[in-house]
């Protein structure tokens, strides 16, 4: 716990030196780091394409869709002991209680996660990231990023998944590293083979295209999706939950 605090301690710091409150750090709309973002997304492609899709491509195949959706659910159990800390972070005390609720009743009823009997019963939990808990501190977004094989981010966004990722998720509290690295390694072939029905979505530029659908879902959600009028990435919705832990098509119940 004293460990989870400092690290925290030391993000929003760093969050604060490195996103002053200027235009550079306000606007990753406006793509500074193009360059650099572009041989890296790039190499996310073609890691992408040779490694990560076939992946991901074999494991949708294989695995019988009972079974795709437990371990959907297995993972967002997980992760809504993430989103209740940062929840209670940000003084969203009763979201935090949603969440905390689901992890208690679908760990216990739902054998560990693998049911989904929290929805069921009516418990919906509510999102929350460290990266949302740094907006809510009103530190600014930074330029827009692509992190290896993660890919579209903010500067701020990016210290925000580091930290639910080292201090803030179940995986990095397991003693054992062949089983935290089981976990994330499933957890990151599962989300992406939630995001191969969006391949074909894809057209045009399609740095631009990713760019665009990442930061426009990303500001409908740190808005609480009260955002007026329809995005016109709406279809796309699971692309920016990529690099959450194990997002993308794991809501369905069983």
């Amino acid at each position: 716990m004293k460990n989870m605090a400092q690290i925290i301690a030391i993000a929003v710091l760093l969050s604060q030196v490195l996103l002053p409150s200027n235009s550079f750090a306000a606007a990753p709309s406006e793509d500074p780091l193009e360059s650099v973002n572009r041989v890296t997304f790039e190499f996310n492609r073609i890691t992408d394409r040779w490694f990560l899709r076939p992946i991901a491509k074999t494991y949708s195949v294989l695995a019988p869709d009972f079974v795709q959706r437990g371990i959907g659910n297995a993972l967002r159990n997980l992760r809504d002991v993430n989103y209740a800390v940062n929840a209670a972070l940000q003084g969203r005390f009763s979201d935090a209680g949603k969440n905390t609720a689901r992890v208690a009743v679908n760990s216990t009823v739902g054998l560990g996660g693998l049911f989904d009997v929290a929805t069921r019963s009516g418990i919906h939990g509510e999102r929350a990231d460290f990266g949302q808990t740094l907006a809510a501190l009103r530190i600014p977004s930074g330029p827009y990023i692509v992190i290896p094989l993660l890919g579209p981010s903010t500067v701020r966004d990016g210290i925000g998944f580091g930290v639910d990722a080292v201090a803030l998720s179940v995986p990095s509290h397991i003693s054992s590293s062949d089983a935290r690295l089981a976990i994330w390694g499933t957890a990151f072939v599962h989300a992406r083979a939630g995001l191969l029905s969006t391949d074909e979505l894809l057209t045009g530029d399609r740095y631009v295209f990713m760019r665009e659908a990442y930061l426009q879902r990303r500001e409908r959600f740190l808005e609480g999706d009260k955002a007026d009028g329809v995005s016109d990435f709406d279809d796309f919705s699971d692309f920016e939950d990529f690099h959450s832990f194990g997002e993308a098509g794991s809501d369905d119940d069983l």
